[in-house]
């Protein structure tokens, strides 16, 4: 039988997720992938594919199945709606569940109020078949729903990831600010990033970049070593999880190093090679403590640069408290940019960040800027070709 699911990702990410799923999909199986609209991708299939996306997606934030779909007024056609789904077909009276609520231009004032109205209905349909309420379980649930509202309809979605696709199981430590995972992994494949080819994490952090880059390298799926609710579903068969696990087919390790990482910070490359370590990443990535305006190439063949700079207070951490914060990313970015143009001719340069200033400080050019959101804070990944002269900014005039 084939179910409908709504695949949502980080947005800026709905291209790169799409292709990603036609991917996973062309491995077999029934999965059709259709369109992709504003935060997510629509595709239907079994409930093996959606195993398969929730094992093999390292760009989507869930995987959700389609319940129940219809039109609205007011509430009272949510509550209606929520109580002539079929939950119990999904789930027994003693999970616990978690309603959520996503809308875009709802006429709808209380966003809450449709939620109790969610909530409602879904009890009531097993209070009205077995006598009972099933109980609610805001912070670890075994059943999440999901309403979506637009102008007119509402669409409801049984969660078949449970925690977000972006934890992956193995991250215990973090700096200041870390990329989520799946928008990392949507980062390296926006900036046309293949295995093999060498990469470079010049700010590297507590090592998300790396860890997505290397798992990509040994073909290890982000789902490889997590849960996730489908498990606990009543249609849930053992035996087509272990058939989909089975059919993993790793990659073989490199000879040679091809993925490396640099931070100014000690502590922070602990933490990289921690996370590395628990990822399942058994071969060498090395690691060096390094001011980023210190890199050079850690490779004859040019290859891609990619980081999330820090900003503000994390460029002063190690650096000169004297300084403002502005004057000090001024600074920290004019040199990286120094060293950019003279010792990374023939790289590809791809910096994440919502500083929208941060080419004129670096003083070079970008071929591209892609936006993106990470949560809601509106960013791009720039892109910058180091062809050696010809990207340079001018400098401003002297005053």
């Amino acid at each position: 039988m084939a179910y409908s699911y709504f695949c949502p990702c980080p947005r800026g990410l709905e291209t790169a997720l799409s292709e990603e799923l036609n991917e996973i999909a062309a491995q077999g199986g029934t999965l059709k992938v259709h369109n992709a609209v504003p935060g997510g991708v629509h595709c239907s299939g079994s409930l093996q594919d959606a195993m398969r996306l929730n094992l093999h997606s390292r760009i989507a934030s869930r995987v959700l199945l389609r319940i129940a779909h219809g039109s609205y007024v007011n509430e009272n056609d949510i509550y209606d709606l929520a109580l002539g789904a079929g939950w119990e077909d999904w789930f027994d009276l003693d999970h616990t569940i978690r309603v959520d609520v996503n809308a875009i231009k709802s006429p709808l004032k209380s966003l809450e109020f449709a939620t109790l109205k969610i909530k409602d209905g879904l009890c009531d349909r097993f209070r009205d078949r077995t006598g009972k309420r099933p109980s609610v379980n805001t912070r670890t649930p075994d059943m999440r729903v999901w309403g979506f509202l637009d102008a007119r309809t509402i669409t409801l979605y049984l969660d078949t990831s449970g925690e977000g696709l972006f934890k992956r199981g193995w991250r215990m430590e973090t700096g200041d600010a870390p990329l989520r995972e799946n928008l990392a992994a949507g980062l390296l494949r926006t900036a046309g990033w293949k295995p093999g080819t060498p990469l470079l994490d010049p700010m590297c952090g507590s090592g998300t970049l790396l860890v997505e880059a290397a798992q990509m390298l040994a073909g290890i799926p982000p789902g490889l070593n997590r849960g996730f609710a489908f498990e606990k579903f009543k249609s849930f068969r053992r035996t087509d999880w272990e058939a989909v696990r089975a059919a993993v087919k790793t990659s073989p390790l490199p000879a040679k190093p091809t993925i490396f990482g640099s931070d100014i910070s000690g502590d922070m490359l602990v933490m990289a090679r921690n996370n590395l370590e628990r990822a399942g990443i058994t071969f060498d990535i090395p690691l060096k403590q390094i001011d980023a305006q210190e890199v050079k190439p850690p490779t004859g063949i040019p290859g891609l640069l990619i980081a999330n700079p820090p900003y503000g207070e994390r460029i002063g951490v190690r650096g000169d408290r004297s300084q403002e914060p502005d004057e000090l990313a001024i600074a920290f970015f004019s040199a990286f940019g120094s060293t950019l143009k003279s010792r990374f001719a023939g790289w590809t340069v791809c910096l994440f960040t919502a500083d929208l200033t941060l080419p004129r400080m670096l003083r070079l050019k970008e071929s591209k800027k892609t936006p993106f959101f990470n949560g809601a804070i509106e960013c791009r990944l720039f892109r910058f070709e180091m062809v050696a002269g010809s990207n340079r900014r001018e400098a401003p005039a002297q005053k």
